[in-house]
């Protein structure tokens, strides 16, 4: 299975970027095809401008090339999985961009919808699981993410894993590092 990995954070070497490297080993040993898509490194722009706005009166815009580019490689892999760190109980701007720009009206919805047949996001936390729970933060956050943007374009089996800790040092970015390369080796299971 061809899977996209969305990294989404300045540092490719920072624990994002390892927490994405061990996602593509374990679905390389799993017999995956991974393909990255760092956002910062890459240079994506977030910024929506009018060229790459929603056509509500045509089902068939042609986006500027930089989204057509990623759309390309967005529908040539079947699965997807994005890794970010959790910035302000969300996901960092840039990918809140690519999304925005590049899963467009006609592409991941509206007449089409996206093929995909797992999407799994990954958010590095730097709190703990009772305190994203004591206020709603976890809720909100998969809401967001797994119903309202994998589910609303076709992805049937969106999941979200978080990776608590990751600012406490010690035995814990090993730990998490080892825990992304199960998800990236069990990616399919089941499917």
């Amino acid at each position: 299975m061809k899977i996209l990995v969305v990294m989404a954070h300045p540092r490719r070497d920072s624990l994002t970027g390892q927490i994405t490297d061990a996602v593509m080993s374990g679905l390389e040993v799993a017999g995956h095809e991974a393909e990255l898509a760092d956002l910062y490194s890459e240079g994506f722009d977030p910024l929506i401008m009018p060229p790459d706005e929603p056509d509500w009166g045509s089902k068939d815009k042609t986006y500027s090339p930089e989204v057509q580019s990623e759309i390309a490689r967005l529908e040539r892999n079947e699965g997807m999985i994005l890794v970010f760190p959790i910035w302000w109980w969300s996901f960092p701007a840039i990918l809140k961009g690519w999304i925005d720009r590049v899963w467009n009206k006609d592409v991941a919805y509206g007449s089409r919808f996206l093929k995909h047949k797992r999407a799994l996001a990954i958010g590095l936390s730097a709190s703990d699981g009772p305190t994203y729970a004591k206020r709603g933060y976890d809720t909100a956050i998969e809401t967001q993410i797994v119903t309202g943007i994998f589910d609303f374009c076709g992805i049937a089996d969106g999941r979200f894993a978080y990776l608590h800790h990751s600012t406490d040092g010690g035995e814990r970015p090993a730990e998490m590092i080892q825990e992304a390369y199960e998800m990236g080796r069990a990616f399919s299971d089941g499917l």
